[in-house]
């Protein structure tokens, strides 16, 4: 079990044994998870942290730019480790998975529409979601 010794970063964030669970695993994964998700394979690893306790850690992460955070078709938040660089995310509906992709016209295109409307330092979010090719192959199969 973790202790219970904090420590401040950077960003004068508490540094919790449950921010390190938390980012541990994340790093391990590489789809999206929701916080429910990330409470519950804590659980089972015998990590005994709260639910409020990992949604406001993740909460924390986010703005801290240490997640990216996307919202799933139902609505919900889901979280995952990624680079620093800009990019953007192809997102499996069904089981999760995630591919960061560049888009260099979706970068020009984007400019160009804040300029066209006067608009400057424009930014943006984009995530496509869609059936993995495991997830397409299993549901065909199911057929």
């Amino acid at each position: 079990m973790p202790g219970t010794e904090t420590t401040m970063t950077s960003t004068s964030t508490r540094n919790t044994w449950q921010r390190t669970a938390i980012r541990s695993l994340l790093a391990n994964t590489e789809e999206f998870r929701t916080a429910a998700q990330i409470h519950a394979e804590l659980r089972q690893v015998g990590d005994k942290v709260g639910l409020a306790t990992v949604y406001r850690a993740l909460q924390s992460m986010s703005d801290n730019g240490d997640l990216d955070i996307v919202r799933t078709p139902e609505g919900e938040a889901a979280y995952r480790m990624c680079s620093n660089s800009h990019h953007h995310h192809l997102v499996c509906r069904s089981c999760g998975m995630a591919v960061e992709i560049a888009g260099e016209a979706v970068e020009n295109w984007a400019n160009e529409v804040a300029q066209e409307h006067g608009f400057t330092d424009a930014g943006h979010n984009l995530e496509i979601f869609g059936l993995c090719r495991n997830c397409t192959d299993s549901t065909t199969v199911a057929r």
